[in-house]
């Protein structure tokens, strides 16, 4: 029945609220993440208990209750919004008869769905390995088939059914494979930094208009859709500022709470695509009741790798979608835009060039004939807007880099 690709799964959802989050909405989250891994929600069911059940973590009665509703409505798969160990979930599905996941094994189920590139596929395959091989033997029935449905994506039975042995020495050869591709990496920012391109990165939480973002600012053409991780793989494209300065506009993967951290460590050569950025875009959607908590999440995240002395624009999208809406740009040091519509994008690039640093300074200078290896100079490390041969010289209208400032000055004209 799971092969059918017509037929989605149908799923329900179950959460404990022992008090360590808000359960109600981690649990409307995870129903959203349900619906992007293409699971049909047939119902949601929270248990308020003083502690979790170190067997089942819900309790027995309740249990019972949630076999009797799967065998009436045909649920093909529980998912809990908690993660699980392998003897909680061979206990759940002993008791159901209904296969069982996690939040965790869901969202990497969807990583796995969306990763194109090769850095993706190698990132999102390590992480469904090292969560799934403790947890192998609490998911014989629901690894029986290859691929069969949401939660077996991925490294397929042929991996996760041989001995951890063979999957130790899978993990031992992407975890190189990565190694490489973060090197790799490193080099591209060190030839950046070099060159004298800062770098913006865009982060936030999923699904708030972050690759419309780009693809508004820069033509990108990335992927953008209303799902949760319509965007695995970071994408970069050269940005002009209205200062004439040309930067690096970093697209990168979307956060949710309580981000496994299976995830975090192996996506951390992409996720320092936005710490090692010079300036981040923090977007939010600000017609989204959870506007805070998306800020909040994104903030604590970057300070988890390091970026917290990072300079900051906080950037509030979708304002289309508020009542009422009055075109104000920009509201205490934060901007307003709507990605979709092109609202404040300009007040948005404004705001972006006053927070980066200035590595260039915009000067009028007259360039000798015998200074052409200055130049040259000038050229490869700046920008020149304009220029006009004269018989003294050059005059030219250019962006400077601020290391060859002290030998050009002498050459400023008004």
């Amino acid at each position: 029945m799971y092969e059918n690709k017509q037929d989605p799964q149908r799923a329900l959802l179950v959460s404990v609220d022992a008090g360590e989050f808000d359960a109600e909405t981690s649990l409307a989250e995870l129903e959203e993440l349900a619906g992007t891994a293409g699971a049909e929600v047939v119902a949601k069911v929270c248990q308020r208990r003083p502690e979790y059940d170190t067997a089942t973590l819900i309790g027995s009665g309740r249990l019972d209750e949630i076999r009797q509703f799967a065998e009436k409505n045909e649920v093909d798969l529980l998912i809990f919004d908690h993660e699980l160990t392998a003897s909680q979930i061979r206990n759940i599905s002993d008791a159901t008869g209904v296969d069982v996941i996690d939040r965790t094994m869901l969202i990497l189920d969807i990583f796995a769905q969306r990763a194109r590139t090769s850095e993706g596929r190698v990132q999102v395959e390590l992480a469904q390995l090292r969560y799934r091989l403790p947890r192998l033997g609490g998911q014989g029935h629901a690894l029986s088939r290859l691929g069969g449905g949401i939660g077996t994506r991925g490294p397929g039975e042929s991996k996760l059914e041989s001995d951890r042995r063979h999957i130790r020495r899978r993990i031992q050869a992407l975890e190189e494979q990565l190694a490489e591709l973060e090197r790799r990496r490193v080099r591209q920012r060190a030839r950046r930094r070099k060159d004298g391109v800062p770098t913006v990165a865009i982060v936030g939480y999923t699904n708030v208009g972050k690759s419309t973002l780009l693809n508004a600012l820069t033509d990108a053409g990335v992927l953008a859709e209303d799902k949760l991780f319509a965007t695995l793989d970071p994408t970069a494209r050269a940005l002009t500022l209205p200062d004439g300065r040309t930067v690096m506009l970093v697209d990168t993967v979307g956060l949710v709470r309580r981000l496994p951290h299976h995830l975090v460590e192996a996506f951390h050569s992409t996720l320092e695509e936005a710490a090692e950025a010079d300036l981040l875009l923090n977007v939010c959607d600000v017609s989204s009741d959870e506007v805070r908590e998306q800020i909040d999440v994104t903030e604590r995240l970057m300070a988890e790798l390091g970026a917290e002395a990072t300079p900051v624009v906080t950037v509030l999208n979708k304002c289309d979608r508020l009542a009422g809406f009055e075109p104000i740009a920009a509201l205490g040091g934060n901007v307003l835009v709507s990605a979709k519509t092109g609202f404040g994008l300009d007040a948005l690039l404004q705001k972006v060039a006053e927070r980066l640093e200035a590595t260039q300074v915009r000067m009028r200078l007259a360039i000798p004939y015998d200074q052409g290896g200055l130049l040259a100079e000038i050229r490869a490390g700046g920008r020149i807007f304009s220029e006009q041969y004269t018989g003294e010289g050059t005059e030219i209208d250019a962006l400077v880099d601020k290391k060859i400032l002290s030998r050009v000055q002498v050459y400023q004209v008004p």
